[in-house]
């Protein structure tokens, strides 16, 4: 998960950097692209505009005013290119084919101005070209100047500097797409020197999250990153110091509960004598005294349950828990438990013959009691307790028929001091039946798990492997 969201965010990172790059690609490449291209077709266009205006400058003088056709034939050879010479409208002398017809709206304004105008356009669909035109004026008697009449227009093929103008453009897109290479294999580089802290904060968080408190990060330079990694070591600081508190303040306890379970040990074995007494006389007492003293009998026992479970408890946390064993046939095991507490009629089992196990008969007990006495307390009839074998272990399931075990309770059903429905918390059991159930299991190096059957009732399995013999 982590691996992914890191790859994720590289990328993300990449086609970011790649996009400014594109967008820089493309700007800069389009720009120099125009500035090149207007600046190829500008001298272009000078070059034409002076060369027309030198040889007019130097040929016009010769034309007599008003020309004859001769005279504008003449003129109009003199001109290098493809040049037409126009006279008022009356007279046309032209280059070639590209200057038989020449734009209506460029010849009106070549006629009404006293620069050189210029137009591009195409002679084909691949045959662009570049049209100057201009008027020949001179100065008359009283040093007024006047247009004499004479147009002259000529035409240069652009087909030269179009190929130019693609070659510099074909250039300019590899060269740009070179740049955009160069732009994404930095912005990888770049990725990855950015996201090394983030991979550092991550292996810290797994460290931290694995019971590592110690983890910790190297501040490195006083930007953002720096400071998440001083804020990270401040919180595992924090961390560290509040789960070494639990952790004390859950030994302590502990260590109370195994302690006034200790002390009260002692009392309550004399006070169970005390009440088997007292019991025994209930049918000689008074109705009231007979009622109070069954009262007390039945609290007493309670109570006396409750400091053996937490003893117990005490035991599996301190480490001192043991196991007994010796080889045992299980389905008569499963028998004398159920024969011990009357439960044989009440429970239907399958119990095949002949698995014989090495285990603690006492912990077995234990741990059966629990669940049958959970199924046959808050489960409904029929109770069933069916035992088979599992490759070199065996299996046991406990399973009633009433309405099974809300979603909500699984995952707590095995945690201490837990009951499903509190209006039973002083009415029943400790809630340590199940944990002790499971801690049994576990020292057997075996597991007990809760679940529903698919037909409802909750099924409680217990999973012993490797004890058969």
């Amino acid at each position: 998960m982590g691996r992914r969201w890191s790859v994720g965010l590289r990328l993300r990172l990449v086609a970011a950097f790649a996009a400014v790059a594109l967008g820089a690609v493309i700007a800069t490449t389009g720009a120099s692209y125009l500035s090149a291209r207007n600046t190829i077709l500008q001298g272009v266009q000078d070059r034409a505009m002076d060369m027309l205006r030198t040889q007019v400058s130097t040929f016009a003088a010769t034309v007599p005013l008003p020309p004859t056709q001769r005279d504008l034939d003449a003129f109009q050879r003199r001109l290098s290119g493809y040049v037409a010479v126009f006279y008022r409208g009356e007279l046309r002398s032209t280059g070639g084919p590209p200057t038989e017809e020449l734009p209506t709206e460029f010849r009106a304004a070549v006629h009404d101005s006293d620069r050189v105008l210029f137009q591009r356009g195409l002679w084909s669909e691949s045959a662009p070209y570049l049209m100057v035109g201009m008027t020949v004026r001179t100065q008359n008697s009283v040093g007024v100047v006047e247009p004499t009449g004479l147009e002259i227009y000529a035409q240069i093929s652009l087909a030269s500097s179009q190929a130019d103008i693609s070659r510099l453009a074909a250039w300019a897109w590899v060269t740009g797409a070179l740049a955009l290479l160069v732009a994404v294999g930095i912005a990888l580089l770049a990725a990855r020197s950015v996201l090394r802290p983030v991979r550092e904060l991550n292996h810290a968080a797994r460290k931290l999250a694995d019971g590592e408190f110690d983890t910790r990060l190297r501040v490195r330079g006083g930007d953002e990153l720096a400071e998440l990694a001083h804020t990270f070591n401040t919180s595992a600081a924090t961390l560290r110091h509040n789960v070494g508190e639990l952790r004390r303040m859950e030994s302590d306890a502990r260590r109370f509960v195994a302690d006034v379970s200790h002390e009260l040990r002692t009392p309550l074995t004399a006070m169970t004598a005390v009440i088997e007494i007292l019991e025994q006389e209930t049918d000689r007492m008074p109705p009231d005294s007979a009622v109070a003293a069954r009262l007390v009998a039945g609290e007493t026992r309670k109570l006396s349950r409750l400091v053996q479970d937490l003893m117990e408890i005490s035991r599996f946390d301190a480490g001192r828990a043991g196991l007994e064993l010796d080889e045992w046939d299980v389905a008569t095991a499963v028998r004398d438990t159920l024969a011990a507490r009357g439960w044989q009629d009440s429970v239907d089992v399958e119990l095949p013959e002949g698995l014989v196990a090495r285990l603690d008969r006492r912990r077995l007990d234990i741990v059966l009691a629990n669940l049958v006495g959970n199924a046959l307390g808050h489960g409904a009839p029929p109770v069933l307790v069916r035992l088979r074998r599992e490759d070199d272990g065996v299996v046991i399931e406990v399973s009633d028929s009433g309405p099974g075990l809300p979603e909500a309770v699984l995952p707590r059903v095995f945690d201490r001091f837990y009951k499903a429905d509190s209006a039973r918390t002083r009415s029943e059991g400790s809630g340590l039946g199940l944990a002790i159930a499971r801690e049994n299991a576990r020292l057997h190096g075996g597991s007990l798990e809760a679940g529903n059957r698919p037909g409802g009732g909750a099924c409680f399995v217990l999973r012993l492997p490797g004890v058969l013999v």
